[in-house]
């Protein structure tokens, strides 16, 4: 069985912040772990600080997307550019760059898709899933991520919620998920 952790906010009544760092805190320890969306790896940090993982993979496209359905995104919109994302994977592969060198992290530039397909089915001890929220991807990270970890390993993720700018995509995708075992 894999434990579900994408609802702890909504459940728990905490502000996302207050989430994350609660679901963190859950992750199993020193074991093998995937973070998918990593933006600028403040959240890969404290992984790496709380669950001390052998191993990390930091999973992200680093892409920008021109969509007007992106222009609240991290990677969209006026606020954003190709060249912008170049430098944030640039910054975080400077930021674990020693991690990186022990190979305690590796860093792969990939759609979740793309990457996931490197990784071993029933491998890892945890994901979290941070990155594209529409409805759509959401759903393929977690039906990626429910093949690649292992018997009681956890999938994790933060912003279930009906708004945002994914319409609630990320709510629809975990409660499908939950809904059908």
């Amino acid at each position: 069985m894999i434990s579900l952790l994408a609802t702890v906010a909504a459940r728990l009544h905490l502000s996302n912040r207050w989430a994350r760092l609660a679901v963190l805190g859950m992750l199993p320890r020193n074991g093998t772990g995937a973070e998918i969306g990593v933006h600028l790896g403040d959240f890969a940090a404290r992984i790496l600080g709380v669950a001390r993982p052998q191993k990390l993979h930091l999973i992200d496209p680093w892409l920008y997307f021109s969509d007007d359905t992106y222009r609240n995104s991290l990677y969209g919109g006026d606020g954003c550019s190709p060249g912008e994302m170049e430098r944030r994977y640039e910054s975080v592969q400077r930021r674990f760059s020693a991690r990186i060198a022990s190979e305690q992290v590796t860093i792969i530039r990939q759609t979740a898709v793309e990457a996931m397909t490197t990784i071993e089915d029933g491998s890892l001890d945890f994901v979290y899933i941070d990155g594209n929220h529409q409805y759509e991807f959401v759903k393929e990270d977690l039906a990626l991520s429910v093949r690649k970890v292992r018997p009681r390993g956890v999938i994790a993720g933060d912003d279930y919620t009906t708004g945002g700018w994914w319409a609630g995509g990320v709510k629809r995708a975990v409660d499908e998920l939950t809904a059908n075992g």
